[in-house]
């Protein structure tokens, strides 16, 4: 086969006759002929028959047709592979890389689509003859042809060559002639790996525009542009939204594969949509009964399953049960990360998932491997000898990689597995990458490292300390990372995933000094972003809080109205209160208000209780979270969730109740979360810490006795509190009646209820009064400093309400070098309780 650069000069000095215009079908025996077949084997035997008379045209139409036949068959009844073996296939290939030169555009770049859609090798000569002769003729190409073209490219991974660099730098100039949404989101999709900011904003308003004034039915138009968004990792949310409106007026004619398509991409860019969750959850389910191919059931399984109530899941694992045998790899892939991620806890699927899969392991990549591990690690499989070989094979690919990316992900999956023996290999090929890693890999290598180290799984002598070495120059290329670091939205990509213990010790503070150094480049586009990421940090730093709210204010009429609960977060989390507090706060409840009716209810509640943090109760958002008609879209939305974020949403919402009722009871919201909150009680009693038992002996001292306080406390509204006491007027304790009916694992009752023994408060007398006592751990505090974050400070409020004294001990005050002695806390408890309420 002749190289690359013979075949261009070849073509280049071979002048190119004038392009062949096909004539009409009916004036043409040969095209009525192939018009005639309904079958690959009759169109074989035309081009048996006729070899010598089959011109361009012919041999178009032909390889258009078996690809035609390919295409409108299911996945699974396709033969490709009986296609481009076939003798009369290759004649077809000969003929069309010796008339290349009478071939229009059209022709030339459609012959090209339809062979690589029939599998025929890059590298094979008629592909790259078609490529070079594309290649001299590209500046000619409409845009239809182009974006066919881009296609091709993409098929063979070209997404970063220079071809696909030189339809990109046509793309920008020819943008504005660029009328068809077809067209326009194919090229999106193909030359995504090569825009740069300024044409991607530029794609983005054509896209939006061409939405807004074209055919609303074409779903896979948006489907391709939500893509394109999500290889840019853009989630712009006015273009994902007209996206979304499209699949919303088309969900009766999307299948199982181009939803689960629309939802990856969606998690992938973070947009959640209630309405269309709950629409593809009941198309899929209406589609259950029509898969029973494997390759159809497993797209099928991926897309329902997450979405899924019990009935619906356990319908999907016994149908799965019976095909398991029957997936290819990638769709065993597909599968487990799926019950992964539907926490599947059915020991039967589960092993013979496992079974199937040890058989296919030598046709995966690094990656999966890495991705199969963690999957069968989190679904508790139990499968020693698939776990060896899935240990030999992760060992392998860590000893030849030398890719950043895949080299980090190998050794945290590693690590997961239990007495991993890790060889010199190993820190050999880690110490090669360290320098090329981005903060996320590195992050990723310090969690695996330090678990090697601490449980020293490390059996050659010597091999702690080069571990120890490696985390120092791991460290060190952290840090540089940080110091070289000069574009904010390129180091919020890297820190979107970097959390844990070796980011907050030896990161965090250089990275607070690095985003201090950017903090002009905090924007309206990206200061969603950047408030999340401090808000995950739990560090309060004044400055960059300040910009935030600075950048809010100036743009707000910018800042989509999905973004002002994010972008809020950190304030109400943190406590803290900007310059022009209640203009900032004021301002973004003003931005998201005309838009309450389309917010997701789970975000709507977020956002209420973010605010309930703060003290701002907005009406018209209270009131549309606390309707019948809300609180059923929501119930129906979080069956669609994890259990995790399921029960999170469920604790904000009752946290919001609580919140409304105590401080807006003109609200006159109803509290209905007692059953919520018994079931809380239900599942536990609550621990207690060695230092709540020391505060204990310590109030038993001061107080006279056990019987002049309680623990673990739950008041009205159901909040815990470590300890309580009664207080008359003369600042005296008071005895509890009964001190056997105040353990409330015996009673679940609060310790005001009318017929609970305790002293409620009927029973006070006047001048009497409560007093909650609760140490504070470190939780309740920034990271970085003992400023008390919103939650704590909002408990106090709310107790100060229910009529407590509120005495708060944080931890860094009791366990301070002034308080060492048992006088110095009993003297510290005295000042609290005692002091007298205001």
């Amino acid at each position: 086969m002749l190289p690359i650069k013979m075949l261009l000069l070849k073509r280049t000095c071979c002048p190119s006759m004038n392009f062949y215009r096909p004539w009409a079908m009916g004036c043409d025996s040969l095209l009525d002929q192939f018009g005639n077949c309904s079958n690959e084997d009759q169109i074989f035997d035309v081009v048996g028959k006729n070899k010598a008379k089959l011109s361009v045209k012919h041999v178009g139409h032909a390889i258009h047709l078996l690809w035609q036949f390919q295409k409108e068959r299911p996945q699974m009844l396709r033969t490709i592979d009986f296609v481009r073996k076939h003798p009369q296939f290759m004649v077809l290939r000969v003929l069309a890389e010796n008339k290349i030169d009478l071939m229009d555009d059209e022709t030339l770049v459609d012959m090209l689509y339809n062979a690589l859609r029939l599998n025929v090798e890059p590298h094979d000569s008629m592909i790259q003859q078609f490529m070079i002769e594309a290649s001299r003729r590209i500046e000619r190409f409409n845009m239809t042809t182009l974006s066919k073209f881009a296609v091709c490219l993409t098929d063979q991974h070209m997404y970063h060559s220079p071809l696909m660099g030189k339809i990109t730098d046509i793309v920008h100039r020819k943008l504005e002639y660029i009328h068809d949404a077809r067209i326009l989101s194919s090229l999106m999709l193909s030359i995504s790996g090569m825009i740069s900011t300024r044409l991607r904003n530029c794609l983005i308003e054509k896209a939006e525009f061409l939405l807004d004034t074209k055919d609303s039915s074409q779903f896979n138009n948006p489907r391709r542009i939500v893509q394109f968004l999500r290889n840019i990792k853009f989630s712009y949310r006015p273009l994902l939204e007209k996206c979304n409106k499209i699949f919303l007026q088309n969900i009766k004619n999307l299948d199982a594969d181009n939803i689960s398509i629309i939802l990856g991409v969606y998690q992938s860019l973070h947009f959640n949509n209630c309405d269309f969750r709950l629409s593809a959850k009941w198309r899929l389910t209406e589609l259950m009964n029509a898969h029973s191919d494997s390759a159809s059931f497993a797209k099928l399984f991926a897309a329902l399953g997450p979405l899924s109530g019990s009935v619906v899941r356990e319908r999907l694992e016994s149908a799965t049960l019976l095909m398991v045998d029957e997936f290819s790899p990638s769709q065993t892939l597909a599968v487990i990360e799926t019950m992964e991620e539907m926490e599947c806890r059915n020991s039967q699927l589960i092993q013979k998932v496992a079974t199937a899969l040890y058989t296919q392991l030598h046709q995966y990549k690094p990656v999966d491997i890495a991705r199969l591990t963690k999957a069968l690690l989190s679904l508790r499989c139990q499968n020693p000898e698939l776990y060896a070989e899935l240990r030999r094979m992760l060992t392998s690919y860590l000893h030849r990689s030398v890719i950043p990316y895949e080299v980090s992900m190998l050794t945290r999956v590693l690590s997961l597995l239990p007495s991993a023996r890790i060889d010199h290999l190993i820190s050999t090929r880690i110490d090669a990458v360290l320098p090329q890693c981005n903060l996320n890999d590195l992050n990723a290598l310090a969690v695996a490292i330090t678990k090697w180290v601490r449980n020293g799984s490390l059996y050659q002598p010597g091999t702690a300390a080069v571990y120890m070495k490696l985390l120092q120059k791991l460290n060190k290329c952290g840090l540089e990372r940080l110091q070289k670091a000069d574009n904010m939205d390129l180091l919020m990509e890297e820190l979107k995933y970097v959390s844990g213990e070796w980011f907050e010790e030896v990161l965090c503070e250089e990275t607070m000094t690095t985003l201090e150094r950017l903090i002009d480049q905090v924007t309206e586009s990206n200061v969603m972003e950047f408030a999340l990421f401090l808000t995950k940090t739990s560090c309060l730093h004044a400055d960059l809080l300040d910009q935030i709210a600075s950048v809010t204010l100036k743009h707000i009429n910018k800042i989509h109205y999905s973004a002002i609960y994010a972008t809020l977060l950190p304030f109400t989390i943190l406590n803290y209160d900007p310059p022009q507090a209640e203009e900032f706060f004021e301002s973004s409840i003003q931005q998201i208000r005309p838009h309450l009716n389309l917010c997701d209810p789970h975000l709507l509640v977020l956002l209420g209780y973010s605010l309930a943090l703060a003290s701002y109760f907005p009406e018209d958002l209270i009131k549309t979270i606390f309707c019948v008609d809300f609180l059923a879209k929501l119930d129906s939305q979080l069956d669609t969730f994890p259990d995790v974020l399921n029960m999170r949403i469920r604790l904000r919402l009752m946290e919001l109740n609580r919140a409304v009722c105590l401080e807006c009871p003109e609200f006159q919201t109803p509290w209905f979360h007692d059953r919520y909150c018994q079931q809380l009680l239900n599942k536990g009693n609550p621990s207690v810490s060695a230092i709540q038992q020391q505060i204990q002996e310590i109030l038993e001292h001061l107080l006279g006795g056990s019987i002049y306080f309680k623990t673990s406390v739950f008041t009205p509204y159901y909040y815990l509190i470590d300890f309580e006491c009664v207080l008359d007027k003369y600042q005296k304790p008071l005895p509890y009646v009964d001190q056997s009916v105040m353990l409330l694992s015996e009673k679940r009752k609060m310790c005001w209820e009318p017929d609970n023994k305790h002293i409620n408060e009927k029973q006070l007398v006047p001048g009497t009064h409560r007093v909650a006592i609760d140490f504070l751990d470190s939780k309740a505090f920034c990271k970085n400093s003992h400023h008390m974050k919103g939650d704590t400070v909002m408990k106090k409020r709310h107790l100060e309400i229910l009529g407590y004294h509120v005495v708060q001990i944080p931890h860094f005050q009791w366990n301070s070098m002034e308080l060492s002695t048992k006088d110095a806390w009993v003297e510290y408890l005295k000042q609290k309780i005692f002091t007298k309420k205001s």
